[in-house]
């Protein structure tokens, strides 16, 4: 890859570390999250223009919290220390760091006392968002006030010889509306930074990449058709054509006519050289009379890749398999509660393939985060209907139906989960919404349709809106929207006699059913 000018950024456990990282992408600089004790040696060889210490639920005055390589502050780049980051740069620098005689937590007002560089052209008055309880009592020798609230008279400081700054407040978060600005202030006028990162210019280099690394060998790629997995196909088909071989298994759990949609955009539409495992029969064969949630998954999962792998050796010699790992799965591996090696979501990994199926791994979306995944998409001229399309579970509709499954549960599943998703893409604001989906549920209930008691299924509708699916509400439908898919699902889908809406959160109760 080309190197860009980047930000590291040292992660010490914060809640908001990577949207530390998502708003300085926004600006088109590159960055990445690194472990707090990244040696300063190692960090020099790869010249980062700048460096930023995140928050982080430690306290810098507890024994063995996170500490730094104190050797960071001399390797003559700037220097942003974000909340704990300002209070251990306090620490560090032999300055005095106490126990805030009021814990600060949530919106604040500063008052900035010398505009210096973050603050240039803002008002004097800032709306911030605060998280802390320790905070700089007494400023490291050569350090200045940039600003201070009612409770914190050291709010923000600098040395401006060294190019070092602290902020107690946190910049990255949607609650200081003007922090984005204080973040450019420092990654283009402190650091230098070239606003550089665009996604045409990742594509062109990804290309390169991709093909000096697989040369004159074929490289298998697992196709679901959600976003991940087609940004994917789509990338390497650019690079290497006919070396890439994508195997997609009907297994058929998933949404109504989504496995020839796959079949149509990209065997035929983009001519990649698609293998379609039509293995309905099986996955449901394998169901038959299972009703727990955990063996069902289990069932799915094995079979899959009993699927799979058959369709490998059909292949031949491949040696390299690309996964769909994104950026946000790598940094549980750098983050101080992660563990020493990347994590790799489920549905990315596809994990335990037989013995004599041994791949190197290609993996061209791991510097990306989702949004950045969708852009590419986007570069790539994929169709709208995949790059908005939202998260489905790998086990597909077997979670969404509650009880057994089988063929005539699914296709029943499949018509109304259609209406829901028909009704849903009328609003002007379906893209708010992270997942919208029917679950049939495993009771019937008395009816009337015509002058005819009826004893028939009842389907949940559920839709949520979160940022990363690890919490996440209830969307508020209108009231409309909710009448619409009802009165469609019960007059059209034979079967449904009720229709009911699910205003549970998560926690404590999960996204999907089961």
């Amino acid at each position: 890859m080309k190197q860009h000018d980047w930000i590291a950024i040292l992660d010490f456990g914060s809640q908001y570390t990577q949207l530390i990282a998502r708003r300085i992408r926004e600006q088109q600089v590159y960055c990445e999250i690194v472990r707090f004790n990244t040696p300063a040696v190692e960090l020099a060889k790869r010249k980062p223009k700048g460096i930023i210490l995140s928050g982080g639920p430690a306290s810098v005055l507890a024994d063995g919290s996170p500490s730094v390589d104190l050797a960071i502050y001399e390797m003559g780049v700037p220097v942003l220390g974000i909340c704990y980051g300002m209070q251990l740069m306090g620490r560090d620098l032999k300055g005095r760091v106490r126990p805030g005689k009021a814990r600060e937590y949530g919106s604040a007002t500063i008052s900035v006392t010398d505009p210096d560089l973050l603050f240039k052209d803002l008002p004097n008055i800032l709306e911030v968002w605060m998280s802390h309880g320790d905070q700089v009592e007494e400023l490291p020798p050569g350090f200045s006030v940039l600003a201070k609230t009612g409770t914190c008279p050291i709010a923000a400081m600098a040395d401006r010889k060294r190019n070092l700054y602290g902020l107690q407040f946190h910049p990255e978060v949607v609650h200081t509306p003007r922090g984005v600005e204080i973040l450019r202030h420092f990654i283009v006028d402190a650091c230098g930074c070239a606003c550089n990162w665009k996604m045409s210019a990742f594509v062109e280099e990804s290309i390169q990449a991709i093909r000096q690394k697989v040369g004159s060998d074929h490289v298998l790629c697992g196709l679901s058709g959600g976003v991940d997995s087609s940004v994917v196909a789509a990338l390497l088909h650019k690079a290497i054509g006919k070396q890439l071989h994508c195997v997609f298994v009907d297994n058929g759990l998933l949404r109504f006519k989504e496995a020839e949609q796959v079949e149509d955009t990209f065997g035929k539409t983009f001519g990649m050289d698609l293998h379609v495992a039509h293995a309905q029969d099986l996955f449901l064969g394998r169901l038959a009379g299972v009703t727990d949630p955990e063996k069902k998954r289990k069932i799915i999962g094995a079979t899959f890749i009993d699927v799979f792998a058959e369709e490998a050796r059909k292949l031949g010699q491949v040696k390299y398999l690309a996964q769909g790992t994104l950026y946000p799965d790598v940094i549980e591996s750098v983050s101080p509660l992660g563990g020493p090696s990347v994590t790799i979501k489920s549905h990315h990994n596809v994990g335990g393939l037989p013995p004599d199926l041994q791949f190197s791994l290609i993996e061209p979306l791991r510097e990306l985060f989702k949004d950045e995944v969708r852009e590419l998409g986007r570069e790539l001229e994929l169709p709208d209907f995949i790059i908005n399309r939202q998260p489905f579970p790998g086990p597909g509709m077997a979670v969404r139906i509650i009880g057994e499954v089988c063929k005539d549960r699914v296709d029943l599943l499949q018509q109304a989960d259609l209406r829901v998703q028909d009704e849903i893409l009328k609003l002007s604001n379906y893209k708010d919404i992270w997942q919208a989906f029917a679950v049939l549920l495993p009771v019937q209930s008395v009816g009337v349709m015509g002058d005819e008691r009826t004893y028939e299924n009842v389907v949940a509708v559920r839709a949520v809106q979160s940022l990363d699916g690890m919490t996440a509400d209830w969307f508020r439908l209108p009231y409309e929207t909710l009448d619409r898919i009802s009165t469609r699902i019960i007059n059209e889908v034979r079967g449904v006699n009720r229709v009911v809406y699910d205003i549970s959160s998560k926690p404590p109760s999960t996204i999907e059913w089961e």
